[in-house]
C-alpha cells in the first residue's frame, strides 16, 4: 500500500499529456469500491487521489459541491435598481416674493400723483392702472431684499424705519419738506397788493421733523451674523424708490410716443383722447412729481443717480433720432462707418434703457445702508447695466418688422456684415424713401436677428455671473430667474 501511494503521488505530477493514460493504468491496480450507491458522485480520479494523502479533501469536496449545488442552492434574483431623476429644487417666482409690495406700489401711485387737474389724473390712471410687468420696480425690490443687511450702515437705516413705524409716522415719506401750500397751491396767504408789502404779514413755519434717537449698540453676534437677530426687510424708502423709477419710466414712455411717432402708440393715445400736447405735459408732470418724491428719500447720492437718469434718457433719445437739425450745423448726418454705428448703438442702448435699471438698482443698495467702498453697489450697477442692454438687444431683434428711420439696431448691424448693401442705408439712418422696407428685406435674408439674440444672451450671462458675488439666498435665485425671464420673454 505504501508503494501504491508513492506511485500515485508521482503520477499526479506528470505532464497533462499522459494524464488519461496513466489514470487508466492505476485503475487496474486500485479498482473502485463495490458500493457506488453511497458515493454516486465519486469519480475515479477523486477516489484515487482521496486515498493518497493531501488531495483527498480538496478533490472530493470540489467535485461533490459541483454536483449538489444545482439541487440545493437557488441563485437569488437580482434586486431591481430604480434610477430616479435627480430632484431639482423648485425655483422661486420673482413676482411672488415681492407681490404685496408691487400691489402697494400700484395702489399708492395715484395718491403720489395727486393733482387737481382731471386730464392729468386720467393720464395717471391710464398708465398706472393697466396691467404691467413692472420689471424695473421688481428688480429694485429684489435687489433690496438680496443686499439688505450687508451694508455698513444697515443698522441705522433699519432703526430709522422701525422708529417711524413705532411712532405712527409710517407715511413720513409723504410729508413735504416745505410748506404744502408753497409746493402745490397758488399761495392764497401771500400778499397780493402793494399795501400788504408795506406792513408786516404773518409767515407760516413748517413743522420740524422729529429726530430719531441713535440706534442701540449692536452686539458682536449681530455684527458677525446680521441675519440671525432680525431678518432683512424692505425699507419704506426702497419701496418709494421703486415708485419713483416707475414714474420716470412712464414719463418717458409718454414722450417717446410723440417723438417716435409709432402708429400703435399714436392710435392708443388718440383712442383715450390724449393729444400730443397733453402727453408731453403729462410726462413733464410725472417727472416733476418724481423729483419731489426723490428729495424726501434723504440720500444725496440717490438724488444724483436718479436725476442723472433723466438726462441720460434725453441723450439717448437724441442718438436714436433719424436726423437732427440745428440752425448752425444744419442736418447732422448718420454714422460714417459700421464700427462707429456699433459704438453709437451700444451707447444709445445704455442711455435709453440700461441707465434707469442700473442706477435704480444701485440706488436701492445705497438706501439699504451701503457706503463708498462697499462692493454691493458695484454689483447692483453691473447687474442692471448688463440686464438692461440684454433686454433692449432682444427688444430690437423682436421688433425688426416695425423698423423706423433712425440709428441702426443690432440686427441691421450684424446683417451688414453679410449684406454690404445695407451699409449706405445705415450711414443715412434709413432716411431715404423705401429704406426701412428694403432694410427689413435684407435683414431677414441674413442671420442678423439670430446673432442679435446671441449677443443679448451673452449680456444676460454677464448679469448672472455678477450675481454670484451675492450671498446665497432665495432672492438671489429669484434674480437669476428674472434674468432668464427677461431674455426669454416667458412672462
Amino acid at each position: 500500500m505504501e508503494l501504491s501511494c508513492s506511485i500515485v503521488n508521482k503520477i499526479v505530477w506528470t505532464r497533462e499529456i499522459g494524464f488519461k493514460f496513466l489514470i487508466a493504468k492505476v485503475t487496474e491496480l486500485f479498482p473502485l469500491p463495490s458500493f457506488p450507491h453511497l458515493f454516486p458522485t465519486l469519480s475515479t480520479t477523486t477516489y484515487l487521489f482521496g486515498r493518497c494523502g493531501r488531495w483527498s479533501s480538496i478533490r472530493y469536496l470540489s467535485t461533490f459541491a459541483q454536483q449538489i449545488e444545482p439541487t440545493t442552492r437557488s441563485r437569488p434574483e437580482p434586486i431591481p435598481i430604480k434610477h430616479e431623476p435627480p430632484q431639482t429644487r423648485p425655483q422661486p417666482d420673482p413676482y411672488l416674493l415681492v407681490a404685496p409690495e408691487l400691489t402697494h406700489i400700484r395702489k399708492n401711485m395715484l395718491n403720489l400723483l395727486g393733482t387737481a387737474h382731471p386730464d392729468l389724473a386720467d393720464i395717471a390712471e391710464y398708465y398706472f392702472l393697466q396691467p404691467s410687468k413692472q420689471l424695473r420696480s421688481l428688480l429694485i425690490l429684489l435687489f433690496s431684499r438680496a443686499t439688505n443687511g450687508l451694508g455698513r450702515n444697515w443698522e441705522r437705516k433699519h432703526w430709522d424705519a422701525a422708529c417711524e413705524a413705532s411712532s405712527g409716522q409710517s407715511e413720513e415719506l409723504d410729508r413735504p419738506l416745505a410748506l404744502s401750500n408753497v409746493l402745490n397751491e397758488w399761495n392764497p396767504s401771500m400778499p397780493d397788493h402793494t399795501e400788504s408789502f408795506g406792513s408786516v404779514f404773518t409767515l407760516q413755519q413748517a413743522v420740524p421733523r422729529l429726530e430719531h434717537p441713535p440706534p442701540p449698540p449692536s452686539s458682536p453676534l449681530t455684527r458677525a451674523i446680521p441675519g440671525i437677530i432680525s431678518l432683512p426687510c424692505l425699507l419704506p424708502t426702497q419701496i418709494r424708490l421703486a415708485q419713483i423709477v416707475e414714474m420716470v419710466h412712464v414719463a418717458f414712455q409718454l414722450h417717446e410716443g410723440i417723438t417716435k411717432g409709432s402708429e400703435a402708440e399714436s392710435s392708443s393715445m388718440q383712442s383715450m383722447g390724449f393729444g400730443n400736447k397733453l402727453s408731453i405735459l403729462g410726462g413733464d408732470f410725472l417727472l416733476g412729481r418724481a423729483s419731489t418724491a426723490l428729495s424726501r428719500l434723504g440720500e444725496s447720492e440717490v438724488v444724483e443717480l436718479v436725476a442723472s437718469v433723466i438726462s441720460n434718457l434725453v441723450e439717448g433719445e437724441f442718438l436714436r433720432m433719424e436726423e437732427i437739425r440745428t440752425p448752425e450745423l444744419g442736418v447732422m448726418c448718420g454714422p460714417r462707418s459700421v464700427l462707429s454705428a456699433w459704438e453709437l448703438y451700444l451707447r444709445k442702448t445704455y442711455l435709453r434703457t440700461a441707465s434707469l435699471v442700473a442706477k435704480g438698482a444701485r440706488s436701492a443698495v445705497v438706501l439699504g445702508g451701503c457706503r463708498e467702498g462697499d462692493i454691493w453697489k458695484e454689483v447692483a450697477y453691473a447687474y442692471g447695466r448688463n440686464l438692461g442692454i440684454a433686454y433692449q438687444l432682444l427688444e430690437d431683434a423682436l421688433d425688426i418688422k416695425h423698423m423706423q428711420p433712425g440709428l441702426a439696431t443690432g440686427p441691421a448691424l450684424f446683417a451688414s456684415e453679410e449684406c454690404p448693401r445695407l451699409v449706405p442705408l445705415i450711414q443715412r439712418n434709413f432716411t431715404g424713401e423705401g429704406d426701412t422696407e428694403l432694410a427689413v428685406e435684407y435683414i431677414q435674408a441674413t442671420s442678423g436677428v439670430e446673432r442679435a439674440r446671441l449677443l443679448a444672451e451673452a449680456y444676460a450671462d454677464k448679469a448672472r455671473d455678477v450675481l454670484q458675488l451675492l450671498p446665497d439666498s432665495e432672492t438671489k435665485i429669484a434674480l437669476e430667474v428674472l434674468t432668464e425671464l427677461a431674455v426669454k420673454r416667458s412672462w
